[in-house]
């Protein structure tokens, strides 16, 4: 009898045991489900590095991963991107002055050097902080993939083009004039193409 309610006893434990394991592995394959579906399954590598599901802000507490911040995240990502936009048509604008002002520099007006040098810091830095904004604004909650080409697209590639040339711009502006003239006019038609995309 005592080896029978032993038995019975042990049978009991496993399943209880078993039912606890499949138990608990549903609660964290659930969970794992909902993370996922709080980011989207792409995102860059500066949105990963900060706001990813291992990324710095979650890691340390800043922002914990749930509904309820994901909700706040968006709010910052739609203050971010705007302020983006708005920092974009000041630089294009700094951008065009700095152009007039170096057409006349290279026309021998050297009187302009000094408002043309300290416009340019000024145009690089708004440059800069709108990357940034753009960069590390937290991610959307899903990433619509689109088919062929759109403006999205093409202001991301453009992107590329004019990041490189404000690099390079800032490089050769003491070391060969004509290197930065070549490089300011890729950096601005780049940029400028990239602000007009998203009217059209």
């Amino acid at each position: 009898m005592k080896k029978i309610i032993f038995v019975s006893l042990f049978v009991f434990h496993v399943v209880l045991s078993q039912e606890r394991d499949a138990l608990l592995e549903s609660l964290f394959v659930e969970e794992m489900t909902i993370e996922e579906e709080l980011l989207p399954q792409k995102m860059i590598f500066t949105q990963s590095l900060l706001w990813g599901k291992k990324g710095l802000f979650r890691k340390t507490g800043i922002s914990k991963l749930s509904l309820e911040q994901r909700e706040k995240e968006l709010k910052v990502r739609n203050v971010m991107l705007k302020s983006h936009q708005i920092i974009g048509y000041l630089t294009l604008a700094g951008m065009v002055a700095q152009g007039i002002m170096g057409g006349k520099l290279y026309n021998g007006d050297y009187d302009l050097y000094d408002a043309h040098k300290t416009l340019g810091k000024w145009v690089t830095f708004s440059y800069f902080t709108g990357a940034g904004l753009s960069l590390f604004a937290p991610p959307p909650l899903v990433r619509k993939k689109v088919k062929g080409f759109n403006s999205i697209k093409a202001h991301k590639w453009l992107a590329y083009l004019h990041f490189s040339g404000m690099i390079a711009t800032n490089a050769w502006s003491k070391e060969d004039r004509d290197w930065h003239k070549y490089a300011a006019y890729t950096t601005f038609a780049s940029y400028a193409t990239a602000v007009l995309v998203f009217k059209f």
